[in-house]
């Protein structure tokens, strides 16, 4: 049976609020980051996520531990209020980000080198042509 694993948090990142999807399958942490414009409610970002969830791109898989423990209601309440009040994401989290960030930076230069290729040889091919059709006629 496969557990799944999703954790938001939305902090304050000048002069943004940010989203971190942290989502845990079989021991391999993926991230998504989502930039809100004012301050979500929390309903706001409920609705957000229930509709937007599978458009998120998620960053390539990370190995992540992955701790099963049962903990105490009241123990894990205090934990989420302690999550709540620190700011910023797990360093793993950023890890994912910035490898995501760099796959889509390669992909971006790919692209448009082969345009610019395309175009190169696009401008070459109507030299070319002009070039015959002043030849052809003397």
């Amino acid at each position: 049976m496969d557990k799944i694993s999703v954790t938001l948090t939305v902090f304050f990142e000048e002069p943004f609020w940010v989203g971190v999807i942290e989502q845990v399958t079989d021991g391999m942490l993926t991230v998504s980051k989502v930039t809100f414009g004012a301050e979500p409610k929390d309903y706001e970002v409920n609705g957000f996520l229930m509709e937007n969830y599978y458009r998120f791109r998620f960053s390539p898989a990370v190995a992540a531990a992955v701790k099963a423990e049962k903990k105490n209601p009241k123990r894990a309440m205090r934990e989420a209020h302690r999550q709540t009040d620190t700011t910023g994401i797990g360093t793993k989290s950023q890890q994912a980000l910035k490898l995501q960030q760099e796959q889509m930076k390669t992909g971006r230069k790919e692209r448009s080198r082969e345009q610019k290729e395309a175009e190169k040889q696009r401008q070459f091919d109507l030299k070319q042509q002009k070039k015959k059709e002043k030849h052809r006629g003397r």
